[in-house]
């Protein structure tokens, strides 16, 4: 992908995820999370910015620092945490991300960073009132998009089977957040952000 097309990728997903701009300040406040997000991708697809690089199998991920997700994490943790309930309840289960292929990664971690980015970040991010908070979620929502938009899961048919193993285990998380009211999915999902996160550090190289 050159870098006009990486550009139309990152418009697009930001129009997903970013509603108009609206007269409220409060409106408009709900609206900073996402947005947020297009002015960090666009400075970083500039050629020489630096980061640490993902390897999801064939897909390669340059521009995430994973310290700062673990900073930003580590902020709203106790948080976040303290307000789940459902302890008996795991959404990023064994079955899920134990003994992921390399193939397997690109098109799991693609498909459960879209689905916190569309699902989890916009419907919890009208709650972080704190500033801190606020610039916390608004991280690693950035970054969230960063990858995504660099992830290309490849469509061709041999490539079917992993595919279809990688979203087998995508559908096993959502069937358990569904399975749970609303706000105490949201809440178990970024609770678990940690679990994530400490998969896809295996997938990072120097």
């Amino acid at each position: 992908m050159n870098f006009q097309q990486r550009l139309q990728s990152l418009w697009s997903l930001a129009r997903t995820l970013c509603p108009p701009l609206l007269a409220t300040v409060s409106q408009m406040q709900m609206a900073v999370l996402p947005c947020l997000g297009l002015i960090l991708l666009l400075w970083s697809q500039v050629p020489g910015a630096q980061g640490q690089e993902f390897q999801f199998g064939p897909c390669q991920v340059k521009g995430v620092v994973p310290q700062k997700l673990w900073e930003a994490f580590w902020a709203v943790k106790d948080t976040v945490q303290a307000q789940d309930n459902i302890r008996s309840v795991r959404l990023l289960q064994q079955k899920v991300l134990q003994n992921v292929s390399d193939a397997e990664s690109c098109y799991l971690v693609h498909t459960l960073l879209e689905f916190y980015l569309k699902t989890v970040f916009k419907n919890y991010h009208n709650r972080t009132v704190e500033v801190r908070t606020l610039k916390s979620f608004s991280t690693l929502a950035n970054n969230f998009v960063l990858i995504v938009s660099q992830l290309q899961p490849s469509q061709e048919n041999e490539m079917f089977s992993i595919r279809d193993s990688a979203h087998r285990r995508f559908l096993l998380f959502r069937r358990a957040f569904k399975q749970l009211d609303i706000e105490a999915a949201l809440t178990k999902a970024l609770g678990e952000v940690d679990i994530l996160l400490t998969w896809m550090q295996q997938f990072y190289k120097l």
